[in-house]
């Protein structure tokens, strides 16, 4: 096997998103005034290397990235290494440490590669990552089909001791951190073009104790992974089809009231997309001009393919099905007007159905760290109970029900459709009437983490008690249809 071939870089590294630039700013301050570890930290370094060298062999070519102060490396002692991470300060740290290996300053969201590697290790940096999945897609360019991609994140259990180890200084000061679940992390890697052959959990007591941690690591984490502290996932790359020459089009549908002021981003910021990419706005009984800057929009911009229509009913689940019926592309893609989804983030939609990674491609808000005032902390925790509610009503994980971005192609819309009289015409948000659908249908339901913003135009247009009644109704609806039968 060569490993020293420079791959294609026919696909260089996309726009980070200003979310994205933030997060990698925060991580990179924190750790270029990072000293030194605490002990603890020492000691955690050396027991995950322990573990890490029973799935990486020594002889293997490898590329850790956020690799800091190439003190993992140094622990697994790999002769062929190779480091990256976003601190200057700290790469020539590891250059100092070990002078034989490679390093280079860059994040995982835009690294370039130069070469392949046996084995990539990505060890507690999904938690901290602007954009994980973008990371895990980025690493297809430094693998070959015999590459291993190893993984190592916090198990969410976790989360509230290392937060009082943190204060108490335990552990270094660690960045706002993306708290990703088994599945969560099973699902990215799905979806960025990875198979997962290999899981793990391991670590409960995560210091040595005089041989006293040491020994209930060895006895117990094979029988409590649900409480061990750190989830290991080992994944090969996924062969990707050849690409069809005729690419299917694309409909993004924007359901809009009382949104004139974004109208104008929406255009400018909505990226093409496979053959085509259309705009098919939906205005519905707006009283901030939302239709006349739409017709501004649309005179101004005669180059792009823009529609408009206005909805004949109420709320955004008519205004969703109006936009169906005039939608001319093979796939849709919604995208709510108030701009707290980035448009930056729809070709993650399209990428994951054109490759076949999905049929139905929900959004995600509820993984990366929430912008300020972008959800109340209300509306934040009935997301969270309504996701586990619908995933067991379901039978598929669904970790967020009202993220208003959704794809999905025609055939399989008409066939939510035909399906609708099952559960009835009662969904005045849209958003339940295709998730009920596509379970019904047994469509395969990825979900696709996103950045959620906070709007810059207008108010929401949410009101949580009314809502939050109307979802206690249509859970015990759809529990009588699917669950108690």
């Amino acid at each position: 096997m060569d490993t020293n071939s420079r791959p294609d870089t026919g696909n260089p590294a996309p726009a980070l998103s200003p979310g994205v630039e933030s997060q990698l700013r925060e991580v990179r301050r924190l750790y270029d005034g990072c000293e030194k570890r605490p002990h603890f930290s020492k000691a955690y370094l050396q027991m995950l290397s322990r573990y890490l060298r029973r799935i990486i062999p020594s002889r293997a070519s490898l590329l850790e990235v956020g690799c800091g102060g190439g003190e993992l490396l140094e622990l697994l002692g790999n002769k062929d290494s190779t480091g990256i991470d976003l601190s200057p300060g700290l790469i020539e740290r590891a250059r100092e440490r070990l002078p034989g290996a490679s390093f280079s300053v860059g994040s995982g969201e835009s690294f370039e590669a130069e070469r392949q590697f046996d084995i990539i290790l990505l060890s507690d940096v999904l938690n901290e990552a602007g954009d994980a999945q973008q990371i895990l897609e980025r690493m297809h360019a430094a693998a070959n089909p015999n590459t291993r991609l190893v993984v190592n994140f916090h198990n969410t259990v976790w989360r509230p001791l290392l937060g009082l180890a943190t204060r108490m200084g335990l552990t270094r000061p660690r960045p706002r951190g993306n708290w990703l679940s088994r599945e969560d992390v099973a699902n990215l890697l799905h979806v960025a073009g990875w198979e997962v052959v290999r899981k793990e959990a391991r670590i409960v007591v995560p210091h040595p104790l005089f041989g006293i941690g040491t020994f209930f690591n060895s006895i117990l984490s094979p029988f409590l992974s649900w409480f061990c502290l750190i989830l290991f996932m080992v994944a090969r790359p996924v062969k990707k089809p050849q690409p069809d020459k005729s690419l299917p089009s694309v409909s993004v549908i924007v359901p809009a009231r009382n949104e004139a002021g974004n109208i104008k981003s929406i255009v400018e910021r909505v990226p093409d997309m496979g053959a085509w990419t259309e705009i098919v706005f939906v205005e519905g009984n707006s009283s901030d001009g939302t239709w006349e800057e739409i017709q501004k929009i649309i005179a101004a911009n005669p180059d792009k393919r823009i529609r408009a229509f206005q909805q004949g009913g109420r709320g955004k689940g008519d205004a969703m099905r109006t936009g169906y019926a005039q939608a001319a592309g093979d796939l849709f893609i919604i995208l709510d007007a108030d701009m707290t989804v980035p448009p930056e983030d729809l070709p993650k939609f399209y990428n994951a159905l054109a490759e076949g990674k999905g049929e139905f491609i929900n959004g995600v808000r509820l993984v990366y760290p929430l912008e300020d005032e972008s959800m109340r902390f209300l509306n934040m925790c009935g997301n969270k109970f309504f996701s586990l509610l619908f995933s067991w009503l379901l039978g598929q994980p669904i970790k967020d029900t009202l993220c208003g971005t959704k794809a999905f192609s025609r055939e399989n819309y008409h066939k939510i459709e035909a399906s609708r009289s099952y559960f009835g015409d009662f969904d005045p948000f849209g958003d339940f009437d295709l998730l009920f659908g596509a379970a019904h249908n047994s469509l395969r339901i990825v979900d696709i983490p996103i950045r959620y913003q906070s709007r810059e135009y207008g108010e929401t247009q949410i009101d949580r008690w009314r809502d939050g009644i109307l979802l206690f109704k249509m859970a015990g609806y759809a529990a009588r249809k699917v669950k108690f039968i």
